[in-house]
């Protein structure tokens, strides 16, 4: 019995090791790479909590593009603004679509904005950019309905009385709440049992799908699809979100009115029937589900990640949040809330809020993306249908670009005179035909929410701000900061809470 389990064990480490070496030679005109295991490849290199530092680090070696192999399959990363940008512009036909990740196929099956390419990718993107361009442009416009979700934060963290919390909740609720009235035409309560199941299951995903477990998964589907685990609540999670998307797209069918939209799903039914009769279109119930899924969570986790990491940093670098107080002092003062039109005079403020964006680092390693045919790049053939991944990190990282890339320098955004200081290394969104299509909605909800919350309050912490750790917590799909606390004192007040 040893001899056959030995036999068997020897049979298929050669099988591997053969197609490994096959598959080499296939694609041998690759960029170079670290040397990669059968099936597993090359995630011994990689650290499961921080793969875009481990990539980074293997740029230094191996270049600016190089390979990988993600379990058995070769993928292409191209680190630094420089190869980034000649790749997804200067070559954007090539490096346009979306390359495959194996939990978000699973959960959309190639449906919806966000994993979707070709004709049906063009032709959802295009309405979606025009639906959110074309929201609120009647009597509330989406900057009302932010302004006073802003209000409605404030009066929730008043609250609190002073007493340390952790703002994740109430900033979800906010972003989620945006994301309710641009998809749904409404907002929720922030103790609405609904919104509480939505976001903490929204919560939950994020955290899998950051973790190694999630890792794992996007490594070798088909092995841990037959495993029990932390990865299946990924799924199970998803499912019950896309029953709750389903059920507010029958209200919707029930009830809207022609020809006057209230929000996206509005919009997309009245294109659905618009269509009926072109077979060619993508209007379609499955890619209705898929697109709102996508909006919606894309929406809501982003942004609130981004403003908890803001208000992570002011505790840090208390002198940043005092020189953003005194900037809303004097342009906009205290008897009404902050307004988009504020932005541009305000650019301390607005220079801190992109280099939060920079440093925060949300989506670390972008989306992947696939090429559409053999490619030739910088020298290399990267075969049609390879994944390629743009480094968001080592971009907003970039050492060539960045004065002090390691460090939270708001400098790094103003010019000599103290104007905003445009930067063409600062892609948060990405770049090219895949980018981003909710970048001016996010632009404009962590502009209001953050400059509401400082004019209203000091926030503090009952930590030092040197004892502070704003190092990752992990850094998987998104980047996810550390857990804290921090405590709200009104700004007619001064009063210190005590230190425990």
């Amino acid at each position: 019995m040893e001899l056959l389990v030995t036999g068997l064990i020897i049979a298929v480490t050669a099988v591997l090791l053969v197609y490994s070496w096959g598959n080499k030679v296939k694609h041998s005109r690759l960029p170079p790479g670290p040397p990669a295991l059968p099936f597993i490849g090359n995630s011994l290199h990689i650290d499961k909590r921080a793969p875009d530092r481990s990539l980074i680090q293997l740029s230094r070696k191996y270049g600016p593009v190089f390979t990988v192999w993600l379990g058995p399959r070769p993928a292409v990363v191209l680190c630094g603004f420089e190869a980034v940008k000649e790749a997804l512009v200067n070559q954007a036909d090539d490096f346009g679509a979306r390359g495959t990740v194996p939990s978000i196929r699973k959960v959309t099956n190639g449906y919806g904005i966000a994993s979707s390419n070709g004709h049906r990718s063009r032709q959802l993107r295009t309405f979606a950019i025009s639906a959110l361009r074309d929201f609120g442009n009647g009597i509330k416009t989406l900057e009302d309905f932010i302004r006073q979700e802003a209000e409605c934060l404030v009066e929730v963290f008043k609250k609190t009385g002073e007493s340390p919390f952790d703002p994740t909740f109430q900033l979800t609720s906010a972003t989620a709440n945006i994301m309710c009235a641009i998809v749904f035409g409404n907002r929720f309560d922030y103790k609405d049992p609904k919104l509480l199941t939505l976001l903490s299951m929204i919560d939950e995903n994020m955290k899998v799908i950051s973790s190694p477990w999630g890792q794992l998964y996007d490594l070798l589907p088909n092995l841990l699809d037959r495993l029990p685990g932390p990865h299946n609540r990924l799924f199970e999670n998803a499912d019950k979100i896309k029953n709750f998307l389903r059920e507010m797209i029958q209200v919707h069918k029930d009830t809207h009115t022609e020809g006057k939209p209230q929000d996206f799903i509005d919009s997309f039914l009245i294109k659905m029937e618009e269509e009926k009769d072109n077979p060619r279109s993508e209007f379609s119930d499955e890619n209705l589900l898929l697109s709102t899924f996508n909006i919606f969570l894309a929406g809501t986790d982003t942004t609130s990640s981004t403003m908890r990491w803001g208000l992570l940093l002011f505790l840090k670098y208390p002198e940043v949040q005092e020189k953003i107080q005194s900037e809303i002092d004097r342009v906009i003062g205290m008897e009404r809330t902050p307004c988009i039109g504020d932005r541009e005079k305000m650019p301390y403020t607005n220079a801190a809020i992109h280099e939060i964006q920079r440093y925060s680092n949300i989506i670390p390693l972008n989306l992947p993306h696939t090429v559409t045919r053999d490619t030739e790049f910088r020298g290399f053939l990267i075969p049609k249908g390879m994944i390629v991944i743009p480094l968001l990190a080592s971009v907003l990282y970039d050492p060539c670009c960045w004065e002090t890339p390691e460090s939270f320098n708001v400098d790094h955004f103003l010019d000599e005179r103290g104007h905003l200081k445009e930067k063409e290394a600062f892609l948060p969104f990405s770049i090219g035909n895949r980018m981003c299509i909710g970048e001016k909605v996010a632009q404009m909800q962590l502009f209001i929410f953050l400059t509401t919350l400082l004019q209203n309050f000091t926030i503090g912490s009952l930590e030092e701000p040197s004892a502070i750790d704003i190092s990752p917590l992990s850094s998987g799909f998104s980047t996810l900061h550390r857990p804290y606390q921090l405590y709200c004192i009104p700004r007619k007040s001064a009063r210190r809470p005590a230190r425990e």
